[in-house]
């Protein structure tokens, strides 16, 4: 069972610059989208053609919006998690699928990449913006979580969560010591939603003493080149879920014209269940 998450940075972009070819060529089972950026009539056909779409758009045009795709159909789907001020940004969407043996309840999330954290009224604004959606999600991981439980399903919640966790999730770490997306504050929310009894970093896992696999790289002078990378999209699994995983990373393209966004897919295959 083959699990994917990318933050596409716009699928009408991603689809010209060959997100379908990746998508033929790796066909997962089920990906979660994360900055989708189009109205659902706008986005292509050939990014869904073989797979049950859902998406939660948002409102804000042009911004945000997740989906995820399966190969079976949902079950039920949930957009957003319960908050007034934060759903119809188009930040969360999640859904219950029966997947090769597995019941799951999966989340695409795409969390806020706030503004640097300074005196800039601005920049302040979107960095408070982040925090105050991180302290109303945290709550809702536990309630999904147990909810997905008692209904006798694993729980998966994949996306970009725009923060990178320890000094292994980014290259530069010296030198973003005081940069949004690696401030302890993030860093300790990120710890604080997982642990071996409730959510698992599936790719951490796998490779827990690896530098990266990074998934994010700055389409501005030779960082992708350099690997001058961040890891801030993750696969956090329920353990049962996280113990089937077999194989697990980044999707890195070949060369820089070759990539199909900032961000490179997450690519983890699950064991099946019998």
């Amino acid at each position: 069972m083959r699990i994917a998450t990318v933050n596409v940075n716009g699928i009408r972009a991603s689809v010209r610059r060959g997100f379908t070819d990746w998508l033929a060529e790796r066909s997962p089972d089920l990906i979660a989208l994360q900055e989708v950026r189009a109205p659902a009539e706008l986005v292509p056909i050939e990014a869904s053609t073989g797979y049950h779409f859902a998406y939660h758009p948002g409102n804000r045009a042009g911004r945000n919006g997740v989906a995820l795709l399966c190969r079976t159909p949902p079950i039920a789907v949930r957009e957003g998690f319960g908050s007034g001020k934060f759903d119809p940004e188009g930040r969360y969407l999640e859904a219950d699928y029966d997947l090769n043996g597995w019941k799951l309840s999966v989340g695409s999330l795409y969390l806020p990449k706030g503004g640097r954290a300074d005196d800039t009224p601005e920049e302040l604004a979107r960095y408070r913006h982040k925090l105050a959606f991180m302290k109303s999600f945290r709550p809702y991981l536990t309630k999904a979580r147990l909810a997905a439980r008692a209904r006798g399903r694993e729980f998966l919640v994949m996306g970009d969560f725009n923060i990178a966790h320890t000094r292994l999730d980014l290259r530069n770490w010296r030198g973003n010591a005081k940069s949004v997306g690696f401030l302890p504050e993030e860093r300790e929310w990120l710890g604080s939603v997982q642990s071996p009894r409730t959510l698992v970093d599936v790719v951490r896992r796998l490779h827990p003493d690896a530098d990266g696999p990074y998934s994010w790289w700055s389409w501005m002078g030779n960082a992708f080149n350099n690997d001058t990378g961040w890891r801030i999209d993750y696969h956090f699994a329920s353990p049962e879920l996280a113990a089937a995983a077999q194989i697990g990373g980044t999707d890195r393209a070949e060369s820089y014209p070759a990539r199909i966004s900032d961000h490179a897919p997450v690519v983890v295959d699950y064991a099946n269940r019998n």
